[in-house]
């Protein structure tokens, strides 16, 4: 009889573990420091989020574990029954021992370099400026509804665009809030609290425009590729690359781990000393990261093996540990009274307007460079306006192509990345 798993390990023994770390946090004796962390953010990342990805619904289109943890986190926190124990824990894991910052650059080294060479290369002759048209249409519909609702479009772009539009939250509106605490200067809790709340609205209205999309191209076939992008039938679509068997090592693991630090602490040298800001614009370490690692990739600086670890060490921390940094952002970064306000009639018409806009931009603009607009649409529009790799399957589930899953990853990596460029830049207007 084959045993029922939870994170990887029999049942009994996550269960003997978890109600041991729970009987040490309502005893108060477990200690605020790493090691501590680790067990009680653990055990709450991985009961809130075994929950959230098997309740039927909310794990398809709601978000699964990872928003579903952040929301119990952060209303226990709300309404004073987050022990305070845990919520110092929390702290420390967030802020003090800086595993934000880790988290971040591993999912954004990896991202990057885990990309195919010549996907990435190919992506920026047609595939990105139809991201960019993405961007534009989503901005351009956003502003038109935040102005009947009396929202100037900096304010558009920067609580409503640039979440719903950033890859999702672990390299989204995370990151995104860090880029906004450097650039301004002003507290990241604020501003992530909206912005993942609002992400999660925009990744139901993607599902949904998803559906919509497929039965368009039922009624209308020549809209649609039936999975192909490119109509030209002299062109080939990108494929999915093959990935090389290659067996990794520990030393290619403690390679990567190393290369990631050294990447940020790249990154960080370049933002405060050599190049702090281009023509009176300051740029933050995260967006010189992100230039950083592409180049890398771009180049072929990188040997296969430690390409791949990173790849290995970035689908570890997208897939296992983005429950535990849920709980951290639940707890110390949530602000439910801006949840609470996200849910006005004013910002649901807006978060509709968003991925309608973005839809048409990229719509329209991959019919005229030789685009299925169906197609163009699902991976350049839906895939930016949803919550990342989780969101992809979502959306391309929904829509029943999951053969652009390449374009879709280009979509929420690239397309993510560049987000948190434009952030960077359109975050200098709120001085």
């Amino acid at each position: 009889m084959k045993t029922w798993k939870i994170y990887g390990m029999e049942w009994y023994i996550f269960a003997f573990f978890a109600v041991v770390v729970l009987a040490a946090i309502g005893f108060g004796i477990v200690p605020n420091q790493l090691i501590g962390a680790i067990a009680v953010m653990f055990t709450l990342g991985i009961i809130l989020g075994e929950i959230g990805e098997r309740l039927p619904i909310w794990n398809k289109y709601l978000g699964g574990g990872a928003i579903l943890t952040f929301l119990v986190c952060g209303l226990l926190t709300y309404f004073g029954k987050m022990p305070e124990g845990v919520i110092e824990i929390s702290k420390g894991w967030m802020s003090d021992y800086s595993f934000l910052n880790v988290f971040i650059s591993i999912l954004v080294v990896g991202s990057l370099l885990g990309l195919d060479r010549k996907l990435l290369m190919k992506s920026a002759t047609l595939y990105l400026p139809d991201i960019l048209a993405s961007l534009a249409g989503a901005c351009l519909l956003g502003i038109l509804g935040g102005l009947l609702f009396g929202k100037n479009p900096i304010e558009i772009i920067i609580s409503y665009v640039l979440p719903i539009m950033g890859g999702g939250a672990g390299a989204g509106a995370i990151p995104l809030a860090s880029v906004y605490e450097d650039v301004t200067g002003q507290d990241a809790s604020s501003y992530l609290s909206f912005a993942l709340a609002i992400l999660a609205v925009g990744n139901i209205v993607s599902v949904l425009f998803a559906i919509i999309l497929d039965n368009v191209g039922r009624v209308f076939p020549a809209l649609t590729g039936h999975g192909e992008l490119l109509r030209a039938k002299g062109k080939e679509a990108v494929k999915d690359k093959e990935e090389a068997k290659i067996n990794l090592t520990m030393d290619d693991i403690a390679a990567a781990i190393f290369l990631t630090g050294g990447f940020f602490v790249l990154a960080q040298l370049t933002a405060k000393k050599i190049l702090p800001s281009v023509f009176g614009v300051a740029i933050p370490n995260f967006a010189y990261l992100i230039i950083f690692a592409a180049l890398a990739n771009i180049l072929n600086l990188i040997p296969e093996n430690l390409k791949a670890a990173c790849q290995r060490c970035q689908q570890f921390c997208g897939s296992k540990l983005i429950w535990i940094q849920m709980v951290g952002v639940g707890i110390t970064l949530i602000d439910f009274n801006e949840i609470i306000n996200a849910l006005s009639p004013a910002n649901l018409t807006i978060a509709v307007l968003v991925v309608l806009g973005c839809v048409l931009g990229s719509a329209v603009f991959g019919w005229f460079v030789g685009f299925f607009p169906i197609e163009s649409a699902i991976t350049a529009g839906l895939c930016m306006a949803n919550m990342g790799g989780a969101g992809d399957l979502a959306v391309l589930g929904a829509a029943k192509r999951m053969n652009l899953m390449s374009y879709a990853q280009i979509s929420s990596r690239i397309g993510g990345a560049m987000v948190l460029l434009i952030g960077s830049l359109v975050f200098q207007f709120l001085g």
